[in-house]
């Protein structure tokens, strides 16, 4: 088993006329993906290779929850997201379909420090033989659950609606499927779990708690990255759309946008690798209330982004370098930030 080490290393930065000091507080993690807070002092780390942390951070203990969860980890697929509700844990991931075929799958349990039984609530169908674009965040919004499925690098199957991948999904908290979804109010062709279409890979997502809309971060190609919302029933074009962005040969894909399709609030070229995404509410940084944080891989920056509704306003990198490719981003109770560096470290961010 890889030995991991609570620590406490901490450095002070003062970028851009923002003070605020940046703790290691664990290293030696594998492929860190996601956290959840349990409480002020718990939290689950789910590691992409597929094993889940019990962490407490003031009595140092770190230790392996078990689990019966059947994940394949092919290139970007893996164990993903990870989200603590009322004593009931969500986890996202790619599942092992058999003969090398995955798909963004969904599973719940009740909450146990040892062990969690969990049982599927949602499969990406079809399954498919990739290692690309799972998406793969999760957030709960009236007793809701949506998920994000990324278009596994299929292209324009982000626009049949017949298929789940490229798609936003809701569904009831128990994978049972609302009876106001889009198929069952204007998109009757739809399937019945799909809320939104024409993603390629988005990688984070957050409730907002001042306007109650939910905020996506999405991967575009080379370039094109995006910040906008989910929005019922709309289509976000790829691979209609490029965003931006051209294929990885250097050929195009189609305009930033047109007329029919959602539009973002901010777009990205070139490409920065937008990963996790909160819009942050609290007392530590409160002259940020109301702003997203957006982190990123390739860029290795945590950026704040000041916007009204969907006109974007301003943008500024809080830091970029410092802890590498930063994977999630969390909001604590106290306010502080704790974000997860694809380098297998768990940062506090505070002041």
């Amino acid at each position: 088993m890889k030995k991991i080490l609570i620590i406490l290393i901490l450095f002070s930065t003062n970028l851009n006329a923002d003070n605020f000091k940046l703790e290691r507080i664990i290293k030696g993690l594998d492929s860190p993906w996601s956290l959840t807070f349990i409480d002020e002092q718990k939290l689950f780390i789910t590691e992409k290779p597929g094993s889940i942390k019990f962490i407490n951070i003031d009595e140092k203990i770190v230790k392996d929850v078990s689990h019966n969860l059947n994940v394949l980890e092919d290139g970007q697929g893996g164990l993903l997201d990870i989200l603590y509700k009322n004593k009931v844990i969500f986890v996202s991931y790619s599942e092992n379909r058999s003969n090398g075929l995955s798909s963004t799958s969904v599973a719940r349990a009740e909450f146990n420090t040892e062990k969690l039984d969990f049982k599927n609530i949602f499969q990406a169908e079809p399954p498919i033989n990739s290692g690309y674009h799972f998406g793969s965040r999760l957030v709960i919004k009236n007793e809701h659950l949506f998920i994000t499925a990324g278009e596994r690098g299929q292209g324009m199957i982000a626009q049949d609606y017949t298929k789940h991948p490229g798609s936003i999904i809701r569904i009831n908290l128990d994978g049972t499927i609302p009876k106001d979804n889009p198929k069952f109010i204007n998109k009757q062709n739809w399937l019945p779990e799909i809320y939104q279409i024409g993603v390629r890979n988005p990688q984070g997502m957050y409730l907002s708690p001042f306007d109650e809309k939910i905020y996506l971060t999405n991967h575009g190609a080379k370039g094109g990255d995006w910040f906008g919302t989910a929005n019922f029933g709309e289509n976000y074009g790829w691979k209609i759309l490029g965003w931006g962005g051209t294929n990885y040969s250097g050929t195009k894909i189609g305009p930033k946008w047109k007329p029919g399709y959602t539009k973002a609030i901010k777009y990205w070229v070139p490409s920065i690798a937008v990963s996790a995404i909160t819009i942050y509410q609290g007392e530590t940084f409160k002259e940020w209330n109301g702003e997203a944080l957006i982190a990123s891989l390739k860029d290795q920056s945590l950026r704040k982004i000041r916007f009204n509704k969907s006109d974007f306003i301003s943008e500024e990198i809080i830091f970029k370098g410092n802890i590498g490719r930063i994977r999630d981003i969390k909001i604590h109770k106290s306010g502080d930030l704790y974000m997860l560096s694809d380098k297998g470290e768990l940062w506090r961010m505070y002041k």
